[in-house]
């Protein structure tokens, strides 16, 4: 086997179990907590860590790691990212304790993955591009891509089916993965790719980087939780001080990196306008495509399927089934868009993609909340078709225009805006819903329990939390139960509890408000999509930095 296929079914192999484990915990969630013996919706902070930590870690990391790489070895570091990561797994399903202390083990054992996962996330690019000529990198890059994308949709499916039998087999599936993709890279993977040797490390510019990114991502979950009155914590001091003090430590970063003999974040190569363009139009995809696959779930799972006869303990697995349109999609046109790019360039085909999506957002504005799903496959089917298109002509464009030497540099600054733009596109989506869910949630369940015959609810109603509504649907807990666990029985009529007790009472209660809500998440989603490929039209011609290179030598010989 040609070495170049080697490279890229291991760093497909690490990328689809890192994409795996990532989505692998939402669907798995209710499970895990019941196994702990937590309950997340009175410790909503366990919730918020255990599912979003994993991205801030990898987030913040990826750049260091990318530099690193570059003066290290790319395989080196991406061998020990496997190793890592296979530790971690085996750790969360060695999780030895319960209750808060578990929850706590969970959390760190998840930041071991996320470190592994950076690592992974960091090199996987750079060797594919190391390791294939430039004329089939945008193909090589697809099925990457595309086991990126694939692995967070078999997360969700497995994550169903194994939570299904116990919780801890949704850690455990990584490992033989883990240990077989780790020998496998130590055994196989050579490193091609050009070192920075000599070069220091920029300590300075990796603690302002590193610690400004993981305060202004804790201030955006945190920003999640509910504060005071407010359904939303952003007015909350500690994390407008987390907000502020991440900000400026960022902005700091940038002139650390004008100032140290060897930067770890190359802001020269922003002058290079194929990889400024393809890097702000991922980082604008990831702002408008990183929460959907959330809120979709959040839909299907609260809504859309309890109307349709699901039980709410049986929503999360197929929650997961109904959005494999998407995925089907992206694996459709993943490879061609990618071969495409290889023979015409990555501008009109990363732009029609960006398109595309920015039209699937307004498609999903105009369903009603009892939708006929074909038109939903339909639509989920279109945005993965432009995502798809987008994805690998736009990474293949970003690491054609970059030096050798730079690559593992270049790969982790296009990750780690990746990586970031999701978590807070996670956080975005989540303030746009539940600040239009405030005032429209408590009217709507109002209502509800005044036509079922019990207005002495109304005051409860009106004081329920918007973020336990939205998490009790997302969990598959029963909202109702919860509901009515702390109101005597005799205080409510029995055809009452008789009506709010049948499946489809609490979605046909809440679904007007939530499609609003979802509403104005979709336009904006659009509109930054749109943006994006603006952004992705403006790189200008293909380049490639070794034709350019040569072209140089030659010209000065």
């Amino acid at each position: 086997m040609e070495y170049k296929w080697i490279a890229l079914s291991n760093t497909t192999i690490g990328v689809l179990m890192a994409a795996i484990n990532g989505t692998i915990i939402i669907i798995s969630l209710p499970a895990i907590f019941r196994g702990i013996d937590i309950n997340p919706l009175t410790s909503f902070q366990y919730l918020l860590w255990i599912l979003m930590g994993y991205n801030i870690v990898t987030a913040t990391l990826l750049v260091s790691f990318g530099r690193l790489s570059d003066i290290y070895g790319r395989v080196r570091l991406y061998n020990l990212g496997f190793l890592i990561f296979t530790i971690g797994s085996i750790l969360l399903f060695l999780t030895p304790n319960t209750g808060d202390l578990g929850a706590i083990e969970l959390i760190s054992f998840r930041i071991v993955q996320g470190i592994g996962g950076a690592f992974l996330f960091a090199n996987s690019a750079a060797i594919i591009t190391d390791a294939f000529p430039a004329k089939e990198r945008g193909k090589a890059l697809g099925i990457n891509q595309i086991a990126a994308l694939a692995g967070s949709l078999i997360g969700l499916i497995l994550g169903g089916i194994l939570s299904v039998y116990y919780w801890r087999y949704v850690f455990l599936v990584s490992v033989p993965v883990g240990i077989f993709g780790t020998a496998w890279s130590y055994l196989k993977l050579k490193e091609l790719g050009l070192r920075s040797k000599g070069e220091g490390i920029d300590w300075a510019g990796n603690t302002a980087f590193g610690l400004g990114l993981i305060l202004l991502l804790i201030g955006v979950t945190y920003g999640l939780m509910p504060y005071g009155s407010s359904q939303t914590g952003w007015t909350d001091p500690y994390v407008m001080a987390s907000m502020i003090s991440g900000a400026a430590l960022l902005v700091s970063f940038v002139f650390i990196e004008r100032k140290v003999k060897y930067p770890m974040f190359r802001l020269e190569l922003f002058k290079n306008r194929m990889f400024a363009a393809g890097n702000i139009a991922s980082l604008l995809r990831s702002f408008a495509y990183g929460g959907l696959m959330i809120m979709i779930v959040i839909f299907l799972q609260g809504i859309w399927l309890p109307l349709h006869g699901y039980s709410y303990s049986e929503t999360p697995f197929w929650a997961g089934v109904y959005t494999i349109p998407l995925m089907l999609g992206f694996v459709a046109m993943g490879p061609i868009s990618g071969w495409l790019s290889d023979k015409y360039g990555s501008r009109f085909l990363a732009t029609l993609g960006m398109v595309i999506v920015g039209i699937g957002f307004l498609l999903l504005t105009t369903l009603p909340y009892n939708f006929n799903y074909t038109e939903f496959a339909l639509m989920l089917f279109f945005m993965g078709l432009g995502n798809g298109m987008f994805a690998s002509p736009n990474t293949a464009s970003i690491m054609n225009s970059v030096p050798a030497k730079y690559r593992g540099t270049a790969s982790g600054m296009r990750s780690t805006l990746q990586n970031a733009g999701q978590t807070a596109s996670i956080a975005l989506f989540f303030t746009i819903v539940i600040l239009s869910l405030e005032s429209s949630l408590p009217t709507a369940l109002a209502t509800a329990v005044t036509n079922a015959g019990a207005p002495q609810l109304v005051p409860l109603v009106h004081n329920v939390p918007v973020t336990g509504a939205l998490f009790a649907a997302f969990l598959g807990y029963d909202p109702v139960k919860a509901l009515l666990a702390n109101v005597p029985s005799n205080l409510i009529p029995a055809t009452a509890i008789h009506i709010m007790e049948q499946r489809t009472w609490f979605p046909t209660a809440i679904a007007p408000a939530f499609m609003g809500a979802l509403r104005n998440a979709f336009y904006i989603g659009g509109i930054m999509t749109f943006i994006a490929a603006i952004a992705s039209a403006l790189r200008g011609k293909r380049v490639i930095a070794e034709e350019k290179e040569e072209k140089e030598v030659i010209k000065n010989a």
